[in-house]
């Protein structure tokens, strides 16, 4: 919950709730026509009922009071509402400042449009993880200087659980251990977005499980999060290489990450070759 709310942005849910409350019918939510309707919509009566909230309540949301109310009372006036995803998404945002997590009820699975863009960025190494880091796409610049992640049982096709058990995680990062860590951080600030999650606890126990620098590293409750910059890799036929990236987010699925690297140009053209001649 949030300390404080700005006041514009307090009228603007006010104005929000209402004028979705007034675009709705009762056949829209189930309850019957009833007579001599005064408002255009629903009654904010009704309305309270179906968010299992109090009338008085809901009044001091509509006047812009600053009633602060949680994520979980927004979701049940989402509902109550018959709200999209994009509006309430934008409920949260008026409140929160940022939208809720989106948990997809299944595994994650990636636009066609984002894997061709992947594919279509070699020889520029380029991959997406999904919100616990699975490795959902990667190019062949990608798998030749890091692994081959399609060659991998589905489990281990996650980019934590291969950098921390993966021997050959530490002969590809020059500097391991602090790609490591930081790796982690990320992923602690991930999971802290998705609490009880089971996806989430179960990487979490199976890294613990397996790994000394995780069972040493997660009681600093470390987080760091997304950034652009530089990573050194070490390639037995290139040797090292130093690979600037970006990290950008998928319009879909916001906890989708599309990692593009781009090397010194002599550099690109030896990646080049080498995915070539592979």
């Amino acid at each position: 919950m949030t300390d404080a709310v700005d006041p514009a942005r307090l009228r603007e849910l006010g104005d929000f709730l209402r004028s979705r409350r007034n675009r709705l019918r009762p056949a829209d939510v189930g309850l019957p026509p009833g007579a001599r309707r005064r408002t255009p919509g629903l009654r904010r009566e009704e309305v309270a009922t179906l968010a299992a909230i109090s009338p008085t309540y809901l009044a001091f949301l509509e006047q812009g009071r600053d009633a602060r109310p949680s994520r979980q009372v927004l979701d049940a006036l989402a509902g109550a509402l018959r709200l999209s995803a994009a509006e309430r998404a934008h409920l949260h945002e008026l409140v929160h400042l940022a939208a809720p997590p989106v948990v997809p009820p299944g595994g994650e699975s990636l636009p066609p449009a984002v894997a061709d863009l992947v594919d279509r960025l070699d020889p520029c190494p380029a991959y997406v993880t999904g919100r616990r880091w699975d490795v959902l796409a990667a190019n062949r610049a990608a798998r030749a200087l890091w692994t081959d992640w399609l060659l991998l049982a589905p489990e281990a096709r996650n980019m934590l659980w291969w950098m921390f058990t993966d021997p050959a995680a530490r002969m590809v990062f020059v500097e391991w251990e602090q790609e490591a860590s930081a790796l982690l951080a990320r992923f602690r600030s991930a999971a802290a977005r998705h609490p009880g999650d089971p996806g989430f606890e179960e990487l979490t126990a199976r890294l613990k499980a397996a790994s000394p620098e995780v069972r040493a590293w997660w009681p600093r409750h470390d987080i760091a999060p997304l950034s652009s910059g530089t990573k050194r890799l070490r390639h037995p036929l290139l040797g090292e290489l130093e690979l600037r990236h970006v990290v950008l987010l998928t319009a879909d699925d916001v906890e989708q990450k599309l990692v593009a690297f781009l090397a010194a140009d002599a550099d690109q053209a030896r990646i080049a070759e080498l995915i070539a001649a592979g």
